[in-house]
């Protein structure tokens, strides 16, 4: 009784196995798994490169250094004058009095010692010490807002759902981002942009909102609105209110966010949830402010100031707002991810469409079929019969390329269809060594079957030499390399393990079959 050998077995697998995953590309909704993921430049989609204000995210670390200054110093009785910040990224503190004077410097050495005295002046018996951070805290704070923007804006994106986005840091403060497939340009630019500073602060209704509208705001307040569609006009309605400045809770607590039903409207809304301590916080926020009205502040805007009617324990509360579903799922996204820790201005836009995408595909598809015909037929006319088991191993490698790309979920760019069309000139090579080896062995008198196995066993060696060498660059060049390059080195990988495969066990096993199962007692090479 015969028995199977494992190379017809390994091919027959292998071959069936591309065929699963490359099905949905050329007939959608065959498979559930999904298609060939194409690039930007192929499938077409957005390009913007953003610039992240690094120089508000020093100034909002002087703002936070001032309030926790302001703060020590009324712990420790201190008198002052006025603490303001000044000349964008300096704390100008006044004070008056020698014992007081001596006593923040006292406070200076001991809690702030990052703090750098920049400047001191006296007038009218007041002395004003300015306070600064050193160079090298400033650039440390721009770079980590520039890295955290990175990866916050990746988190949203990640989340949106974009299949293989390209997002990398440009230069110090820049972020280039590509977004295959994006239809709903507009949506994604808000989502990318969106700084979502999530706050928690109390309406001030003790204070005249009349007066407030005209410019005169009462200390440690500002004037916020809440602005609304009106579903029966499309009218937008802005809603003033007056909120103290000081927020009682941020989303730096936030755990999670998520869309939700209401049950009563039918409407979408943002469940939230805080951690522990952020829990607690806001348990001791509604304890001490029943019947007051917490206004919910999303980037200087109010989603809703509902009235607190008990404390609300548990770390979890909703943010309301007439949403549509799209809004409060991208709303629960921006929450998720965090919010950015500087604004994001975009400076270049550029939105590729799909029709040159598909020009793109037709030329590459072209390029690679000339190729391909011109391969073929030199293997035909130089190796006559052999060089038909060769062209048979090339359609079958380029096949396996198509479902490795698919099986990986990996893109495939223009580059990469460069790289598909070298291995289409590098899947012959193998071939060409072995058969060249057959050559010599029959030469030498040897018969068919003993000529093939010397040849393949003498020529594997050299083989994998050189394709080992081919894919340890392609490696090397996807580890380190982004965008077009990526993409060029994972079809150049896949070719030359592709072509490993075909050359060494299902050239093999086209030969194995000839000679051994059908006797054919000649080679054609």
């Amino acid at each position: 009784m015969k028995t199977l050998s494992w190379r017809p077995i390994s091919v027959l697998v292998v071959i069936l196995t591309a065929l699963i995953f490359v099905l949905p590309t050329l007939r959608p909704g065959t498979w559930p798994h999904k298609k060939i993921n194409l690039g930007l430049d192929l499938q077409g989609g957005m390009h913007l490169i953003l610039e992240v204000d690094t120089d508000k995210a020093v100034e909002d670390t002087i703002d936070r250094i001032a309030q926790e200054l302001r703060t020590s110093l009324r712990k420790e009785r201190v008198r002052v004058v006025g603490i303001d910040r000044v000349e964008k990224n300096r704390i100008a503190v006044r004070l008056q009095g020698e014992e007081n004077i001596a006593q923040f410097n006292k406070l200076l050495d001991a809690d702030f010692e990052d703090l750098r005295i920049a400047d001191t002046s006296e007038a009218e018996g007041i002395e004003t010490i300015k306070l600064d951070l050193p160079d090298e805290e400033t650039e440390h704070i721009k770079r980590l807002a520039a890295e955290q923007a990175l990866e916050t804006i990746r988190n949203r994106i990640d989340q949106f759902g974009v299949s293989e986005p390209d997002i990398r840091n440009q230069g110090k403060k820049r972020i280039l981002i590509q977004l295959p497939g994006i239809k709903d340009t507009k949506r994604a630019k808000e989502l990318i942009g969106k700084t979502a500073l999530l706050e928690f602060k109390l309406v001030d209704e003790a204070g005249d909102i009349s007066a407030a509208l005209k410019g005169s705001l009462p200390p440690g307040t500002q004037l916020l609105y809440q602005i609304k569609e009106d579903p029966a006009t499309n009218r937008i309605v802005k809603t003033p209110y007056l909120v103290k400045k000081r927020a009682l809770l941020t989303g730096a607590y936030l755990t999670d966010a998520k869309v939700q039903i209401d049950s009563q409207y039918n409407e979408p809304y943002v469940s939230i949830e805080f951690d522990k301590k952020g829990g607690r916080i806001f348990s001791q926020i509604t304890e001490q402010n029943v019947k007051k009205r917490l206004a919910i502040v999303l980037d200087s805007k109010i989603y809703s100031a509902p009235v607190i009617q008990e404390k609300i324990s548990g770390g979890s509360a909703r943010i309301t707002g007439n949403f549509s579903t799209d809004e409060a799922h991208d709303l629960a996204i921006v929450l998720r991810a965090g919010a950015l820790p500087a604004p994001v201005e975009i400076i270049e836009e550029r939105t590729v469409g799909p029709s040159l995408g598909a020009d793109s595909i037709k030329k590459g598809l072209v390029s690679m079929c000339i190729g391909g015909i011109f391969v073929i037929l030199f293997m035909v006319i130089y190796y006559k019969g052999s060089g038909i088991i060769a062209d048979v191993a090339l359609i079958l490698n380029i096949l396996l390329i198509a479902g490795g790309l698919a099986a990986f979920q990996a893109t495939l760019t223009l580059p990469g269809i460069a790289g598909i069309i070298l291995t289409i000139g590098m899947a012959v090579d193998a071939n060409v060594l072995i058969f060249e080896r057959i050559r010599e062995e029959m030469t030498l008198g040897k018969t068919p079957r003993a000529a093939v196995d010397a040849g393949y066993s003498r020529a594997t060696l050299t083989i994998l030499d050189a394709n080992v060498t081919t894919l340890i660059a392609a490696l090397v060049l996807f580890q380190f390399g982004t965008g077009a390059v990526r993409g060029f080195a994972v079809t150049l990988s896949l070719g030359v393990l592709a072509s490993l495969f075909t050359a060494l066990i299902l050239s093999r096993s086209i030969f194995d079959y000839f000679l051994i199962s059908r006797k054919v007692k000649t080679i054609s090479i």
